[in-house]
């Protein structure tokens, strides 16, 4: 069985196929960075790094692009309103491209904390203007668009598919369209392709229209086509960006070139907050790293970058999936429960005797890997894929506990935690050369807490006792306002 996946355009799981045998090109619309990315931006990349991850494991050579939209995208999706961007670098007294640039590390270093794989191209929509109006020449050219007063407009009556990913009908739109829609429009679902600038609009370039800036819609769509060609494998998203974002990129995109734009459209749900989706908009969101510092009224507790990396994976990537702090503590649970189970399948490995792997388990380890893919082949399943994990954490530990366990047998578990576990699903966990320094940690921090209790409960003799013996090891203890902090200290060697 190979994989399937949803097509939104179909409305269908169909068999993936890229168009040339062995690669795949994939677009990814990325976050405009005007603020720190939230759980709802991890559900969406997430998701997106799992179908790269997977695509890879199963031997694709895939090239990986996802933008950034740094201009052009309005406050408002019927091309009214001021840039995102521009509002917040007025709030935050920074130049718009200054802001830019900050957010974006911002994104990229809470990515890397869920362990997302970096795209091969991360394209800037503000780096990408001149083709950008070339692709609006060609749409003027061949009649799918006007200019009015320096803005140039897609008219979408001109396009019959206008509306076929969606499956909005173009009649309906343009008679419940809202009527504050912009004068110069000549249909009220019309998208813009190039606004006019006013003269103190920081974000402009020069045009054959006169000075402007992007649409949002267009700027995706050149991005793409620049790095993957006409036609593209897959094109994601969120949910959100189907109507209009994606359905007016597929208009230019096909006006322009007369070909399929995207073959497979993939979408994410989103995350929701009592019922409403988390968005920045609504203010109603938390930030990655408030979620890692546990600083939101709506955390009990810091939570671990896997841990939720692991609540994204405990639903499918087409379900929404309901925020609640309850939901994460779980996720964390059992994110540590693996995390354990691999700290000790490698900690046994190293002492274990090096014979051959039993038989027996090489077979339970090839009907899970079956079961995993045959999930993950399932439009990225990836809560059954993780149940499979969890079957493979009780075989482990039966395993483990065996006395006759050899090296051979445990490092066979260790292949699969690392190929299902981290190839695939990006879990991340200890390496055996830093199990023996993480448990060392733990075990003195339960000593001084168990030292700190003592104090507190007014045995001094068990305290002082404690902090002289951890003093033998090589622990000082410095006690303070703020609790015991300790660190390691060199001891004088034993006299003859």
């Amino acid at each position: 069985m190979g994989l399937k996946v949803y097509n939104s355009l179909t409305r269908k799981k169909e068999t993936f196929k890229p168009l040339k045998k062995g690669s795949v090109g994939i677009y990814v619309c990325g976050p405009t960075v005007y603020g720190h990315a939230h759980l709802g931006h991890a559900k969406s990349y997430v998701s997106f790094d799992v179908l790269v991850r997977y695509l890879r494991y199963l031997g694709y050579s895939v090239t990986y692009v996802q933008n950034i939209t740094d201009v052009g995208h309005l406050t408002d999706d019927a091309d009214e309103g001021e840039d995102k961007l521009v509002v917040a670098a007025k709030k935050e007294k920074k130049h718009p491209m200054a802001l830019a640039e900050y957010y974006t590390r911002s994104y990229f270093e809470d990515m890397d904390r869920l362990n997302c794989v970096r795209p091969d191209i991360s394209p800037r929509a503000s780096g990408h203007i001149i083709e950008q109006i070339e692709l609006v020449k060609i749409l003027l050219e061949k009649d799918y668009a006007y200019e009015v007063n320096g803005s140039v407009y897609f008219n979408v009556t001109k396009f019959k598919d206008y509306g076929k990913l969606s499956g909005r009908n173009i009649e309906e739109m343009l008679a419940g369209a809202r009527v504050e829609v912009s004068p110069e429009k000549k249909n009220p679902a019309d998208f813009a392709l190039w606004k006019k600038a006013e003269a103190n609009h920081i974000m402009q370039w020069p045009s054959p229209w006169g000075p402007g800036f992007p649409g949002w819609h267009l700027e995706c769509s050149v991005m793409a086509m620049k790095y993957l060609g006409k036609t593209i494998d897959i094109h994601g998203g969120g949910l959100e960006n189907q109507f209009p974002h994606h359905e007016c990129e597929i208009a230019q995109a096909e006006a322009a070139n007369d070909v399929q734009f995207a073959r497979y459209w993939m979408h994410n749900n989103m995350v929701t907050v009592d019922g409403q989706k988390m968005g920045k908009s609504l203010n109603n969101f938390i930030t990655l790293k408030q979620t890692f510092e546990g600083s939101h009224e709506r955390l009990t507790k810091s939570y671990q970058p896997m841990a939720v990396r692991q609540l994204i994976l405990n639903s499918h990537y087409r379900s929404p999936l309901d925020f609640s702090d309850a939901a994460l503590f779980a996720a964390q649970s059992g994110n540590n429960k693996i995390k354990e189970t691999v700290i000790e399948v490698r900690r046994k490995s190293l002492q274990a005797p090096d014979d051959e792997a039993d038989e027996k388990v090489l077979a339970q380890l090839a009907e899970l890997k079956d079961k995993f893919e045959a999930a993950m082949n399932d439009d990225l399943n990836t809560s059954i894929a993780l149940s499979v994990l969890f079957e493979l954490v009780r075989m482990a530990n039966n395993v483990a506990e065996q006395k006759q366990t050899t090296k051979k047998t445990l490092d066979a578990i260790d292949n699969a935690f690392r190929s299902l576990g981290g190839d695939c699903l990006g879990l991340e966990y200890p390496e055996a050369d830093n199990i023996t320094e993480e448990r060392f940690n733990q075990v003195v921090d339960v000593s001084v807490r168990i030292r700190d209790r003592a104090r507190r409960k007014g045995d001094f003799e068990i305290a002082d006792a404690s902090r002289a013996e951890l003093h033998d090891l090589g622990i000082e203890l410095h006690d303070g306002l703020e609790g015991t902090k300790w660190d390691i200290i060199e001891t004088e060697p034993a006299g003859d």
